[in-house]
């Protein structure tokens, strides 16, 4: 005879009764026109709820569950109620602006026990994230993955709501220390995947369970200005991490999948900026014949590369090269990724009509002398860009090619007239980022076998302005080991590699004739243009990067 269980038949009924209340929540929810929520899968400020009185809250069946300046999210139970309407009207009163979701009995007890907390809760700021706060946090050491790993693991596997508040901090003040340039969480069949984008390459850091997941997703959606019941289509928003060496920004992405939202967090480190054009890895060739161009006061300067290749940061180095009060320099971009003092910076804002085309139309009404123009993306702001740059402007912006040669059948194929792209464009420069070796555990040997042959190849038909490697085959060069000061990949920061030409005259014939990529590739080359292959031999036999990362990036 089977034996009863009379705990699991409790757990069962109350499964279900714990369903059944949530259905009826989401019934009331449509008859009164408010949007449902279960609070089981949303962080709950311990801040927000002490806005009404505990006593209060219970009696109206209400609680405030988070709140952003004055914006505030109230869970409520019955609209009708009189004491409801009456906290309602006096957190108006008081400026607030209520948003109001329709919730069932279990989840507000759930807010209702933050009220054990809310007396020691610090207030919660708009969009912001302070990390010397807490002890545990300021205090962490993280130098490596194995690190942010052991601290991470024992808050985030617990899902309590004050400990994963802690572990996202904590994953925060780990990115921050590790030079992680992006946060990928992404939600899979049975577990969520967290990742840390370090030099280019995505390295993972901890598996944890759906319900952090769920409560780290409403966590970062209200920091991000986000909202919560949004599940279907992508948002973006921002926040900032305050240190104590300043604020740094945070542009958020989420996109929905087959399991839940996948996020991934763009930290935009002030030390991006901090570059100069010396820091880019510009060959000194490729460094002064830039440096001439930028002193000229008209013409387009098109750099093209991949989503990833530095494109941005090459671009903000020129403009602080040529900032100064004497010109008025003015950007659009989308979206900004960081602010440049003394620069006019704008923000493309589709739904206001203020897209690439119509605001650099703007612009040029701004007696500008210096235009950035985030991307060429079509054939009008192409044209209003070069327009721009046979009127006396100067221009810089970005096109999605493969290479510099590729430029000009790119803009041809974008249906923009050859007789204005020949006399508009002075340079046009392809990038790429590989990964620099590991100064502390880079180890040498010399080459052999196909490596050598691919590297004198490369280096074959070097133009004559750079000195061709003697006897390459006895010239030590340096691969990746790996160790603790550089996560064990052997290899630490980042540093560009190049292709650039300039428009001279032979070239320019070439473009009103609709000239093949292999046409201008060929021309380029006679006038002296390194490609971006052989730019990563000279720093491989350098010791500055390894052969095997140059094939990686350029997949040559």
């Amino acid at each position: 005879m089977p034996k009863f269980d009379e705990q699991k038949v409790e757990e069962k009924l109350h499964a279900l009764h714990l369903e059944e209340e949530e259905q009826i929540a989401l019934i009331l929810s449509k008859k009164y026109n408010l949007p449902y929520l279960n609070l089981d899968t949303i962080t709950i400020d311990a801040s927000a709820v002490s806005l009404v009185p505990e006593s209060g809250a219970h009696g109206a069946e209400l609680a405030v569950f988070q709140t952003v300046g004055k914006k505030i999210k109230v869970a409520i139970r019955n609209p009708n109620s009189d004491a409801a309407k009456g906290i309602l009207e006096e957190l108006k009163r008081n400026q607030y602006k209520p948003q109001v979701y329709m919730v069932s009995r279990h989840s507000l007890e759930k807010a209702w026990e933050r009220y054990k907390e809310a007396r020691k809760a610090k207030p919660f700021s708009k969009g912001i994230v302070t990390l010397i706060d807490d002890e545990m946090v300021s205090n962490a050491v993280i130098n490596s993955l194995d690190q942010l790993r052991e601290h991470l693991e024992p808050f985030i596997q617990s899902e309590e709501e004050r400990h994963l508040s802690l572990s996202f901090e904590l994953l925060l003040k780990g990115a921050l220390l590790l030079d992680a340039s992006d946060i990928h969480i992404e939600e899979e069949e049975q577990k969520t995947r967290l990742r840390l984008r370090l030099d280019g390459i995505l390295h993972d850091v901890i598996f944890f369970s759906q319900k952090a997941y769920k409560l780290l997703l409403s966590r970062i959606k209200l920091l991000s200005g986000l909202k919560l019941n949004v599940r279907e289509r992508a948002q973006d928003g921002r926040f900032t991490i305050r240190v104590k060496e300043g604020d740094i920004e945070v542009r958020t992405s989420t996109l929905p999948g087959p399991y839940g939202e996948s996020i991934v967090m763009r930290i935009l480190s002030p030390q991006t900026i901090a570059l100069s054009m010396e820091d880019l890895g510009m060959q000194k060739p490729v460094f002064n014949m830039m440096i001439e161009e930028l002193n000229k006061p008209n013409g387009l300067i098109l750099t093209t590369g991949p989503t990833g290749s530095g494109k941005t940061t090459t671009l903000y180095a020129f403009l602080k090269r040529v900032n100064s009060p004497g010109v008025n320099i003015i950007t659009i971009e989308d979206p900004i990724e960081y602010h440049l003092a003394g620069i006019n910076q704008t923000q493309v804002d589709t739904e206001r009509g203020y897209d690439f085309s119509n605001g650099l139309r703007s612009i040029l009404r701004q007696d500008p002398d210096i235009i950035l123009v985030g991307e060429i993306r079509d054939r009008e702001t192409a044209e209003i860009g070069m327009h721009a740059a046979l009127t006396g402007h100067l221009v810089f912006s970005t096109l999605h090619t493969n290479n510099a040669p590729g430029t000009i059948p790119r803009l041809t194929d974008l249906g923009v007239q050859p007789n204005i792209i020949a006399p508009a464009i002075n340079i046009a420069m392809a990038q790429r980022l590989v990964r620099r070796l590991c100064s502390v555990c880079k180890e040498e040997y010399k080459l052999s076998g196909d490596e050598l042959k691919q590297i004198e190849h490369a280096v074959a038909d070097l133009p004559s302005v750079y000195k061709k490697p003697p006897q390459i085959s006895e010239n030590p060069v340096w691969r990746a080991k790996g160790c603790g000061a550089c996560n064990n990949t052997g290899y630490k920061g980042r540093v560009g590699v190049f292709e650039v030409f300039s428009i001279n005259d032979e070239i320019e014939r070439m473009i009103l004739e609709l000239p093949s990529e292999a046409s201008v590739r060929q021309a380029a080359k006679q006038q002296g243009m390194l490609t971006i292959q052989q730019d990563g031999a000279l720093k491989t036999l350098a010791g500055i990067t390894s052969w095997d990362e140059v094939v990686r990036v350029t997949g040559e």
